[in-house]
């Protein structure tokens, strides 16, 4: 049974992280936009999350957490709505092959946040060596009178604040898209820009707020990484990246649909930890275990493709860039 709580609780916030970037990822795509940057957002929203809330903790005698809080998720937010505005600027005003636009972004954040984490770690004394323990324990705590509540307790309620926005954020994703006349838009958008533009919506508008917006959410599952994940520190081994390439492959695994990635992530966690709680695996053994969640996705994506139901594809024109004159 404590074993069984535990992977439950090392998926839960392992699926986490992927699910802020999947459901990001999900509303950009919306708009026909896609964005193979993830993993370099999810480094701008994980770096300068902790750089502000360094910077406010070494300045301040007693920090406040609430203004902890506050200072990481606004500096998060901001740094990676700005990689978004960078990656809708390109592919949309400048139009830009969207592909090869995203990889820069990976390799763009991952340059900038390994630089500045390595610059943290100097000003704080040594790798490891990164203070920001008011912050990270605001992120991780829970509330202890259903965080105790036996097997039920530890499985559901022992996780900071941000495990449960994930999951509603996913949940109004959902709406928004299928239930508000904002979200059909975007949807129409996606599918036929042509088509949206002479029925009056403005397709650039919506692809520029798909894309900022959808990327400040993926920041987030950065600064859940940095903030509750490895509790407040940075490390320069590409966890980060890899995570954010498990977003991207959660959005075909969700079938473009939010509420799929909210079980998808945590299936991804169990399958992606599961080696560590089988007794006697060998090294090679468990990194066949560590292949589960990307195979999964593949089965799903040949499953999907031989189905061909249109509610399961994603949008038409994911991609393409929008040229007016040829409407």
């Amino acid at each position: 049974m404590t074993q069984l709580v535990s992977l439950i609780q090392a998926a839960v916030v392992f699926g986490t992280v992927i699910l802020f970037g999947a459901t990001g990822e999900i509303i950009t795509e919306k708009s026909g936009n896609l964005n193979l940057g993830v993993p370099g957002i999810m480094y701008l929203g994980g770096i300068v999350g902790l750089m502000g809330a360094f910077a406010y903790e070494s300045m301040a005698t007693d920090p406040i957490p609430a203004v902890c809080l506050i200072i990481s998720m606004v500096c998060a937010l901001a740094a990676a709505a700005l990689g978004g505005l960078i990656y809708s600027f390109l592919t949309i005003t400048l139009r830009a092959n969207q592909n090869v636009t995203g990889l820069t972004l990976t390799i763009f954040g991952s340059g900038f946040a390994n630089f500045f984490g390595g610059s943290l770690n100097k000003l704080a004394g040594g790798v490891g060596q990164i203070s920001v323990a008011t912050t990270s324990s605001a992120f991780r705590a829970n509330i202890p009178a259903l965080a105790e509540m036996g097997f039920i307790g530890k499985a559901l309620f022992s996780y900071g604040f941000m495990v449960y926005l994930a999951i509603i954020i996913a949940i109004a994703c959902q709406y928004f898209l299928n239930k508000s006349r904002v979200g059909l838009n975007l949807r129409a958008v996606g599918e036929n820009p042509a088509t949206a533009d002479a029925a009056g919506i403005n397709v650039i508008k919506y692809k520029y707020l798909a894309t900022c917006g959808g990327a400040a959410i993926t920041g987030l599952g950065g600064l859940y990484y940095v903030m509750d994940y490895i509790k407040g520190t940075w490390a320069n081994d590409g966890s980060i990246e890899k995570l954010g390439w498990l977003a991207v492959a959660l959005v075909i695994f969700a079938t473009w649909k939010p509420k799929n990635a909210i079980w998808g992530s945590y299936l991804f966690g169990v399958l992606f930890w599961l080696y560590f709680y089988i007794p006697d695996l060998t090294r090679s053994s468990q990194e066949i275990f560590k292949m589960l969640p990307y195979l999964v996705t593949i089965a799903v994506l040949i499953i999907v493709s031989l189905r061909k139901k249109k509610e399961n594809q994603g949008p038409t024109a994911l991609g393409l860039s929008y040229f007016r004159e040829e409407r």
